[in-house]
């Protein structure tokens, strides 16, 4: 009995705890849920709900797709910048969904448990374009089960309100810089420990030589700020 339960823990076939929020870190239904969900007391992958807003999204959207994409760019090279700062960063993926429970959510796989219990503790703390950030340890361990299988293949006919992830996914390019930038940084300098706190977007380098933020505003005086 007690090795049946293990095989099924966490499955569709569990039916005292939630599937849903132990493959993808979040549940349409949340705390009215009929089904239990235990969060983790470690765990290498962390939770960054409701972070990024795509501005395709608004109804009012003016932005073309290069300008949305550079716009991206820009954001996941600031979280990934930071976020390493506290361990060795695995991976990183950000939602595009629209449904409430997924909408913006950042998650973040780390090599160890002690790098992302390090990462919640120091982002808690933390705010980001002006918003407070809430971060928690998360259950999702395999991202290619949390991931609708049908949108990457351009199947899937629920849209953003689908209940898997849709990942909003960086330039290959921008990727593979930032993975390289992070092992010769690791070794150049350890990371040391963040002291809380807001940060401010990195500069990057115009044609013209000046600096510029990293990350776009989003429409008229709305900049990303402490």
């Amino acid at each position: 009995m007690a090795s049946h339960l293990a095989q099924i823990f966490g499955t569709e076939q569990d039916r005292v705890n939630c599937s849903f929020y132990y493959k993808i870190g979040a549940c349409r239904h949340g705390d009215r849920c009929s089904r239990k969900h235990i969060k983790p007391p470690f765990s290498q992958t962390i939770l960054l709900p409701n972070v990024y807003h795509n501005p395709a999204h608004d109804p009012g959207c003016k932005y073309n797709e290069r300008e949305l994409q550079e716009g991206f760019d820009a954001v996941y090279e600031d979280l990934y910048c930071e976020l390493a700062k506290f361990g060795h960063l695995l991976e990183l993926h950000v939602c595009d969904n629209v449904g409430d429970h997924l909408i913006g959510n950042v998650y973040a796989r780390y090599e160890w448990e002690t790098e992302a219990q390090s990462a919640v503790d120091n982002l808690n703390n933390r705010w980001y374009a002006g918003r407070p950030l809430y971060a928690e340890l998360s259950p999702v361990t395999d991202f290619r089960e949390a991931c609708c299988r049908q949108n990457e293949n351009g199947e899937c006919n629920r849209g953003g309100f689908c209940n898997f992830m849709h990942l909003r996914l960086a330039s290959k390019e921008l990727v593979s810089s930032l993975r390289a930038g992070q092992r010769i940084e690791r070794r150049v300098n350890p990371p040391k420990e963040s002291t809380g706190g807001g940060w401010e977007p990195g500069q990057r380098k115009e044609k013209n030589g000046r600096e510029r933020s990293a990350s776009p505003r989003r429409g008229g005086d709305e900049g990303w700020r402490r």
